[in-house]
C-alpha cells in the first residue's frame, strides 16, 4: 500500500530530524525464550558515520539491527532513530530510511524491474531511475529477468540497488557482501563509501572483520547480545599498547627471524648488533587485526 504524501507540517519536521542513531539500555527477549538476546546494549551514531556491528553469528547483531528498523517494538530501553523513538515508529519513518537484509525477500515470478517498480510504489518521496543502479552492480542486462531464477549473489546486489532507490539519510546494511565474489563485493564497498562521501549515516552488520575496518569510523564488538567493546578499527587494534616487531638479520651466513616489544628494541643486543653490521635483511611490525582484539576481548572468533 502507498504511503501518503507527507503533510507540509511533518515534512518540515521530518527533515529537521537528526539523522543520529541513540541507543539506551536496550533488552531484548524473543516471545517464549529463557533469557533476553539482547542485553543491556547503549551506543550513538552521529549523521555520516559508519559504524558496524561486528560479531560471530547468533551474537545478536540482525537483531539489533531489527530493532534499530523498527522490526521488534518489543524491546525495553530507548532508541531514537531520526529523533523518534523506534516503538512508536509510523510509516513516515521509512521513507528516509534504506534497509538490505542479508536474506532479501522479493517476488520470485517477477523482473528484476517490476520488483523493483513494486517497491517504489510503496514511498511518497521521487524514486531513482533504477537502471544506472543496476548497471553499476552488473545485473542490467538481467533487468527483465524473472528474479526466481536468480542466484543468490545476484539477489544481495539487487536488495541492495533496491534500498539506496529513495536515496535515504540512513542505510542499515546487513552483510552485504555476503555471498559475493570479490570483484562484486568490492564494487558493492565502493557504493557503500561513496553514500558515506555523501554525507549518509551508515550502520553495517557484518561478521567479515576486513570489510569493517575498511569501511567503518567506528566497529561495535557484539557477542552474546552484549556490546563488548566499541571503538575505531586503529584505536581498537592498539589497545593493546606495546605491539611487537618483527626483525631478520645475516649470522654465519644464514637469516635468523626475531621478534621484540616495539618499546624494547632500542635495547634488543641481536637487533643493534645487525644494525651496526649491516646484516639487518628486513623489519616490520606486528599490529593486531581487528579478530585478533575481538578474540582477545571476547574469547571467541568472529565466524
Amino acid at each position: 500500500m502507498r504511503t501518503s504524501a507527507l503533510p507540509d507540517a511533518d515534512e518540515r519536521n521530518f527533515h529537521e530530524m537528526t539523522k543520529r542513531i541513540a541507543v539506551q539500555d536496550v533488552y531484548l527477549q524473543y516471545p517464549g525464550a529463557k533469557q533476553d538476546t539482547i542485553k543491556g546494549i547503549s551506543f550513538e551514531v552521529e549523521q555520516g558515520e559508519i559504524l558496524g556491528f561486528l560479531g560471530p553469528s547468533g551474537a545478536g547483531k540482525s537483531t539489533l539491527q531489527k530493532i534499530l528498523t523498527g522490526v521488534f517494538r518489543q524491546y525495553r530501553g530507548k532508541v531514537q532513530v531520526q529523533g523518534l523513538e523506534v516503538k512508536n515508529r509510523t510509516n513516515i519513518f521509512y521513507e528516509n530510511i534504506g534497509v538490505d537484509f542479508e536474506f532479501p525477500n522479493f517476488y520470485g515470478k517477477f523482473s528484476a524491474l517490476e520488483n523493483l517498480k513494486f517497491f517504489a510504489s510503496l514511498y511518497a518521496t521521487k524514486i531513482s531511475d533504477p537502471m544506472p543502479l543496476l548497471e553499476r552492480v552488473g545485473l542490467h542486462l538481467d533487468a527483465d529477468k524473472k528474479v526466481g531464477d536468480y542466484s543468490k549473489g545476484m539477489k544481495m546486489r539487487l536488495g541492495f540497488v533496491r534500498c539506496l532507490l529513495h536515496n535515504p539519510e540512513l542505510l542499515f546494511l546487513d552483510e552485504p557482501t555476503s555471498g559475493l565474489d570479490p570483484a562484486n563485493a568490492r564494487t558493492l564497498k565502493d557504493m557503500i563509501a561513496e553514500q558515506k562521501s555523501m554525507g549518509k549515516t551508515i550502520i553495517l552488520t557484518t561478521h567479515n572483520m576486513h570489510d569493517a575496518e575498511e569501511l567503518c569510523d567506528r566497529v561495535a564488538f557484539i557477542v552474546d547480545g552484549k556490546l563488548a567493546a566499541c571503538g575505531t578499527p586503529r584505536s581498537l587494534r592498539q589497545s593493546d599498547a606495546d605491539a611487537k616487531v618483527e626483525f631478520c638479520y645475516l649470522a654465519d651466513g644464514r637469516e635468523v627471524r626475531s621478534d621484540c616489544l616495539l618499546s624494547a628494541l632500542g635495547a634488543s643486543d641481536a637487533f643493534q648488533s645487525a644494525l651496526r653490521s649491516g646484516t639487518l635483511t628486513s623489519i616490520h611490525s606486528k599490529e593486531q587485526s581487528l579478530e585478533d582484539v575481538f578474540i582477545a576481548i571476547t574469547g571467541r572468533g568472529l565466524q
